[in-house]
């Protein structure tokens, strides 16, 4: 299930939208995790002999993000100890996208760190280009709020 403003999504809410941006939330150690989706995906098809291309809804509604820890601990723990909510409604690709990096940005992703050492959240990179391993550690920051105040 798929909160919005602390609301089941509906698709009154979704109708229009190209995809969202959304924060999953370990009840548990309280890590989290931001990603984006696309609510429908491409498909071709053969019609009279040429390829036909269109969209399709996408798996969106069991959709869990790529995050391998994430989802070994989703495995682990179960889905009722995970809360998932959609934290941007998006009308196209370029903003689904541009807003999921302005966000993994703003809530400090890669640096924030629970006061015992664990990564407040489960992204190890942004944009397939920043990773906690080539940010430097002397910009570690332990989390006390989120979105993260300047470290």
């Amino acid at each position: 299930m798929w909160y919005y403003n602390d609301q089941e999504v509906t698709d009154d809410q979704i109708e229009g939208k190209y995809g969202f941006v959304y924060l999953i939330t370990n009840l548990q150690s309280g890590r989290k995790y931001i990603g984006r989706k696309f609510f429908t995906k491409a498909k071709t098809r053969q019609v009279k002999g040429k390829k036909k291309r269109s969209r399709v809804q996408s798996d969106w509604m069991e959709y869990w993000g790529s995050s391998e820890e994430l989802l070994t601990d989703i495995a682990k723990l179960g889905k009722e100890h995970f809360r998932r909510e959609i934290i941007r409604l998006c009308d196209t690709l370029g903003e689904t996208k541009y807003q999921e990096t302005k966000l993994q940005f703003q809530y400090n992703v890669l640096e924030e760190h629970f006061a015992n050492g664990m990564p407040a959240f489960y992204n190890g990179n942004v944009a397939m280009k920043y990773t906690r391993r080539n940010i430097g550690k002397g910009s570690l920051c332990v989390s006390t709020t989120t979105p993260a105040p300047d470290c």
